[in-house]
């Protein structure tokens, strides 16, 4: 009964936030801003990113077993292999940085280390192939080669960095028995595993895929019949579920899913209010005046890209959203330095993604992931302008 009532104070919550009516309120900026960002969020990312997303996680922490997870992820696990998997993550997933936090929570709770998890968790929505080639065509190839470079090498940068940073914690994690080890499913075959996931990650995907500029070419294709391929993969699920798995376990999954979503969902929601507060939404000024952010990121002094990692981080961009804001702003006097410094750090980042990671992996290790993403921005946002200029 106490899971009910909570469940039914989450759809409430999400219903009023679905059907705001912002357009009769008697007030704008920023105010207006934050509700009407959480509205906007609430329609447009939580029935086809979050809630498959929460589905994912749950199917990872009943389904794939912990022995799995530790060997591929974990800290006695092949390296390149590891890092070599998390960082192009990105390149299949194409989620944003809140739609990626269900998935990472998951992998981090079953046993990966820190290093791979936290490289996983800035390629999701960092290495995102569309929008790489959206950068390349509206803000030249230059940006597009230097963002696609640039995320690849940190990610792996990243993970490594908190690998070593917190190392003698994560030896501490796997030696006093915060992981215990599962033993393997002897239920299903890899193949039938394999499909099942395969059919999630597919929905997933084409559920979210966005619309091109152009009208032709492949991803115009795909979005085209989007809506034809995420049917195709429902029924790929039905029939995995109702053939391969047992009653029991579909109970399971579904609980373990819940779970995430009450962890995850209130902060989310309340992170987006306030930065909807704070910088408003694309387009639409916040409590902060865009004008004070365009002349701070002009040129390509440390301060500028600095500004331009810190705004990128807190502020945020849904998957394809950052390409448009930032050719406003490079056309109000951006600097190149600073607009790669905010693409580099912004489509990983946000305060509503900061909220739910540290949730997960504790305050400290947030605030080091977090600096560790601005920094790295700041300096390849440095050295970009100077070759470019």
């Amino acid at each position: 009964m106490k899971e009910k009532k909570k469940f039914l104070l989450i759809a409430a919550v999400f219903l009023a936030c679905f059907y705001l009516p912002v357009e009769l309120l008697p007030f704008r900026n920023p105010l207006f801003e934050a509700l009407a960002l959480v509205r906007w969020y609430a329609r447009e990312h939580v029935l086809l990113c979050l809630v498959p997303a929460f589905f994912i996680a749950g199917a990872i922490s009943i389904f794939v077993s912990q022995a799995s997870v530790i060997k591929y992820f974990g800290a006695k696990a092949n390296k390149i292999l590891a890092y070599g998997v998390a960082s192009i993550s990105g390149t299949i997933l194409a989620v944003c940085s809140c739609t990626v936090l269900p998935l990472f929570s998951g992998i981090y709770k079953r046993g990966a280390g820190l290093g791979p998890a936290t490289a996983f968790l800035y390629s999701g929505p960092a290495i995102n192939v569309l929008a790489i080639i959206m950068t390349a065509r509206i803000l030249g190839w230059q940006l597009g080669l230097a963002r696609a470079i640039g995320a690849i090498l940190f990610s792996v940068i990243v993970g490594l960095l908190m690998h070593f940073i917190f190392l003698k914690e994560e030896r501490a994690r796997t030696a006093t028995g915060d992981l215990v080890m599962e033993e393997e499913s002897k239920g299903r075959t890899l193949f039938q595993n394999g499909l099942y996931f395969t059919s999630m990650v597919g929905f997933l995907v084409f559920a979210n895929w966005a619309k091109p500029e152009a009208n032709t070419g492949l991803w115009a294709f795909f979005y085209l019949i989007k809506w034809y391929l995420s049917a195709g993969f429902l029924v790929l699920i039905s029939i995995t579920l109702t053939r391969w798995f047992k009653k029991d376990e579909i109970k399971n999954w579904t609980s373990a899913s819940w779970t995430f979503a009450k962890q995850i969902m209130p902060l989310l929601l309340a992170g987006v209010i306030v930065a909807g507060f704070l910088l408003g939404r694309p387009g639409h000024e916040g409590l902060i005046p865009s004008w004070i952010i365009t002349k701070a990121v002009g040129g390509n002094s440390f301060l500028a890209n600095f500004l331009a990692s810190i705004v990128g981080a807190f502020m945020y961009f849904a998957t394809l959203t950052e390409v448009p804001i930032l050719q406003g702003l490079i056309g109000a006097g951006m600097g190149k330095g600073p607009a790669l410094a905010l693409l580099l750090a912004g489509p990983a980042l946000s305060l509503p993604n900061m909220l739910v990671i540290r949730g997960v992996i504790g305050t400290k290790k947030t605030v080091v992931y977090v600096s560790l993403v601005v920094v790295m921005a700041t300096l390849s946002g440095i050295m970009f302008g100077v070759i470019v200029k």
